[in-house]
């Protein structure tokens, strides 16, 4: 299935978090608009990230040849550290922090010049250099930076590559042991203790890795489950108000036949009062006629019995 249009992720993800899902809602609505209801599915599931993931999505968006330039110093570091070049490592190891303390300036000016970022003393910026340390240690870290897609900040427990295990050279069907190490003694002890020490750091930052990751996973079952959870409410609320004004558009037409209905009743009225007047009229009228009818047949019956008593 189709990525959603690649600018419209860029501005998405250029977006402060806390205007990133009415950002991404808008979307989805304007495809769905369009009729393109696969697009609208796809902008739906991306995911909102956090402030510090946002901060380095901007660094990586808006200047991705700085981003280029800590992608290429992670390859010198890991060069230097494959060939166990110390001098070069250190060298490399103090440019590494130059470089993220300037990337790290440049997130501040970016987040200045974006209208609703948080302030400056709030911004997360442990975590963005936590991230982009991760990024010049593991190879997964840094695609993710460049991509501008971060959702979380990204931590890296040690640097550098676990050592091969020393082997035994076998020629000709018989083996050849390898010499013992020498005794270590004066320095070599202590650098032993320190590696010994190293280690044990090592393996407990793993141990808090794994606890942490762990912990992480489950914040963000429950942050996916809450986005879908205000997805699902939204939508709701979106349909009830599209009824509401639906129920409102039939009660303003109800309401205009009333005032018509109303108006042909009043003329109504008023016709039959006046056909009321009318009727009155006419029957006083027949009445009038009527005795004026009846009088002259009683003169008429007067006249005929005078005139036969004449006789």
């Amino acid at each position: 299935m189709p990525d959603p249009p690649r600018e419209l992720v860029r501005q998405l993800y250029r977006t402060p978090p806390d205007k990133f899902v009415a950002a991404r809602d808008a979307a989805v609505a304007e495809a769905r608009r369009a009729g393109d209801a696969r697009t609208a599915r796809e902008i739906a599931r991306l995911r909102r990230p956090t402030v510090a993931a946002w901060l380095v999505n901007l660094l990586a968006l808006e200047r991705p040849e700085l981003v280029a330039d800590l992608g290429r110093l992670a390859e010198s570091l890991r060069a230097a550290q494959r060939e166990l070049r110390g001098a070069k490592l250190r060298e490399l190891s103090a440019q590494r922090r130059a470089v993220v303390g300037a990337l790290l300036g440049e997130v501040r000016k970016l987040a200045a010049g974006v209208e609703g970022a948080p302030p400056a003393g709030k911004l997360p910026l442990g975590e963005v250099e936590a991230t982009l340390n991760a990024a010049l240690s593991d190879a997964e870290v840094a695609e993710q930076v460049r991509s501008g897609r971060l959702l979380r900040a990204a931590t890296y427990a040690g640097f550098g590559e676990v050592p091969r295990p020393q082997l035994r050279l076998v020629t000709g069907g018989e083996e050849e042991a390898a010499e013992p190490p020498p005794r270590p003694r004066g320095a070599d002890r202590s650098a032993m203790r320190a590696e010994q020490a190293e280690r044990a750091a090592r393996a407990e930052r793993a141990r808090r890795r794994r606890a942490l990751e762990k912990e992480l996973a489950k914040a963000r079952t429950d942050q996916e489950r809450a986005e879908a959870e205000l997805t699902g409410a939204t939508e709701a609320e979106r349909d009830g108000a599209a009824a509401l004004d639906a129920i409102e558009a039939e009660l303003a037409e109800l309401e205009r036949r009333r005032a018509v209905v109303e108006q042909d009743l009043s003329r109504a009225k008023l016709a039959r009062r006046a056909a009321e007047r009318t009727l009155t009229a006419a029957r006083r009228r027949a009445g009038e006629v009527e005795a004026a009818v009846e009088a002259l047949d009683a003169e008429a019956e007067d006249a005929g019995t005078r005139g036969g008593t004449a006789d």
